[in-house]
């Protein structure tokens, strides 16, 4: 199993007052998995997302990620387990607008000093692997939208992650390339990518093998009435 959750609660702090924002979450996610969190805005999926990516810390509860538990790690802790467990897609492609498209991937790889000509290599294969081998050389203003999420799915690839967390991942890009992005992801998964995505579209979160609801905090499980039927 790479994730398990067990009673987790996030509460914010503003001023005096606490604002709650998960409540009782429970989850696992096993290897190999193609799972949809999907709810509203302000529902608390991207503050699940953020905690599963390490990017934010529960206020109670517990979290274990590859069997490592989450809450005892300090910030340098967090930090390697995010740059060697966790890839990152986000609804912005974030790539560096003067670098080209497989200096963007190998990015990842220099934080994990990793050598030069290793990272060339690495990140060029993550390309072919996305299908975009031919615009390595491209920069991000010579792409399509659908082509710089595509260098961004590259990126969370190239370190070879446990899981791939994917956060409103179409929400930039048109309706074909949308379905081009969510084949990709199945594609992906069936080639063993570990997969959760947050997404607030029901045809994009019936791509997944496993759909859960977030609203007000609490995660459920979906049926298919709710989400359109699944794929």
């Amino acid at each position: 199993m790479i994730i398990e959750i067990n009673n987790l609660y996030k509460t914010y702090k503003n001023g005096e007052l606490d604002v709650p924002v998960l409540h009782d979450v429970c989850l696992s996610v096993d290897k190999g998995e193609f799972v949809s969190i999907m709810g509203p805005s302000g529902s608390g999926k991207s503050t699940l997302m953020n905690i599963i990516g390490c990017l934010d810390r529960p206020t109670s509860g517990s979290y274990l990620f590859n069997g490592e538990d989450v809450s005892s790690m300090n910030d340098d802790q967090l930090s390697d387990l995010r740059n060697r467990g966790v890839g990152f897609v986000f609804q912005q492609f974030n790539l560096l607008p003067r670098e080209t498209a497989v200096e963007n991937v190998a990015l990842p790889l220099i934080y994990a000093n990793v050598p030069a000509k290793e990272r060339e290599q690495r990140a060029r294969a993550a390309l072919e692997r996305v299908n975009l081998s031919d615009r390595a050389d491209f920069l991000p203003t010579q792409l399509s939208g659908g082509q710089k999420q595509r260098v961004a799915v590259a990126r969370a690839l190239v370190n070879n992650p446990s899981i791939l967390l994917a956060d409103e991942p179409t929400g930039a890009l048109d309706s074909k390339s949308g379905e081009q992005l969510m084949e990709l992801f199945c594609e992906l998964n069936k080639q063993g990518t570990t997969i959760v995505m947050i997404t607030h579209e029901r045809g994009v979160a019936s791509y997944a093998q496993r759909v859960l609801l977030m609203n007000d905090g609490i995660l459920t499980a979906a049926n298919k009435e709710e989400i359109g039927g699944i794929k």
